[in-house]
């Protein structure tokens, strides 16, 4: 729903805010500034802002990178494009370049309270997950083949069981699922109450193996006791967008049959209102009778 003029027609629309982000490569490495300002203050991010009304992304880009670092840059190239419906704390666009340095000194400028260059093999895990997603791919690259040999088709990654550290990337997360984009306040602080409370939900995560390791897809699994049958619900899966398609889904889906059987659950349920056509897609290929609620039944 959105605000409108009955007498005019007018709509007020709330588009994402586009911003850029600055991979720059220095000296082996990535320059990172450690955000002095909420959100996440404190902590390390990629150089990023929003782009002004007056100036192009890669001017955009440029500014941003030498009012952060102090540093002054040329773009090599458009790096990607993703977005973070999520927020915070707007619905947004993010337009990602690679630069190097061709002047100025390494600092902490504007709201960055500290600047340096990270090698690959210390990067810490970034906040925002664009910037998670767009570290994962510049690694990625790296230690790619040559053009000429194959790619490899799936990402690499592992399952376990969620741990009270991976809270904020599971929330993150939890806020790509359609049916959560209009939470508010309350609804965020519910949640994130749950996650660490309720002794009838089982969440798991998938975790890529790259470093730093990051939180790529999750699944909640709550378990609905009954005198003569139990059942198995799933209310919650998600998967970063650059993961899906590679197996994240059905080996997330994989460990909650086996924890449901584990637990002698006689159904596995799915709110199939929470899902869009692509996740209803994905649950009837894997057997879910395809209904309100999708369910299978557990042998």
């Amino acid at each position: 729903m959105r605000q409108a003029c009955d007498n005019c027609g007018y709509v007020h629309y709330v588009n994402p805010v586009p911003a850029v982000g600055i991979v720059i490569e220095m000296d082996g490495g990535l320059v990172l500034i450690r955000r002095s300002h909420p959100p996440h203050k404190g902590r390390w991010a990629l150089p990023s802002g929003y782009i002004e009304a007056d100036e192009s992304a890669a001017e955009a880009a440029i500014r941003e990178a030498e009012e952060e670092t102090g540093l002054k840059v040329e773009i090599i190239e458009m790096a990607g494009v993703n977005s973070f419906p999520e927020g915070p704390p707007l619905s947004g666009i993010m337009i990602f370049y690679r630069a190097r340095p061709i002047g100025g000194t390494l600092r902490a400028g504007d709201d960055a309270a500290e600047a340096r260059v990270f090698q690959p093999s210390e990067l810490p895990l970034l906040p925002f997950r664009t910037h998670r997603e767009m570290v994962a791919e510049w690694l990625a690259k790296r230690g790619a083949p040559a053009p000429s040999e194959p790619k490899p088709i799936h990402a690499e990654f592992y399952i376990r069981e969620a741990e009270a550290g991976d809270v904020n990337e599971v929330m993150a997360l939890l806020g790509l699922i359609p049916a959560n984009r209009g939470f508010g306040q309350e609804e965020w602080r519910a949640a994130h109450q749950r996650f660490f409370e309720s002794g009838g939900l089982h969440i798991f995560v998938a975790v890529s193996t790259q470093h730093p390791p990051m939180v790529i897809g999750f699944l909640a699994l709550s378990v609905v006791r009954g005198l003569s049958e139990s059942h198995g619900m799933i209310n919650d899966m998600a998967v970063l967008p650059t993961y899906q398609r590679h197996g994240v889904g059905a080996a997330l889906l994989e460990a909650a049959l086996r924890r449901a059987h584990r637990l002698h659950l006689k159904t596995l349920l799915v709110n199939g209102q929470r899902a869009n056509d692509s996740a209803k897609a994905f649950y009837a290929s894997l057997g879910f009778a395809d209904a309100v609620v999708m369910q299978i039944r557990i042998a």
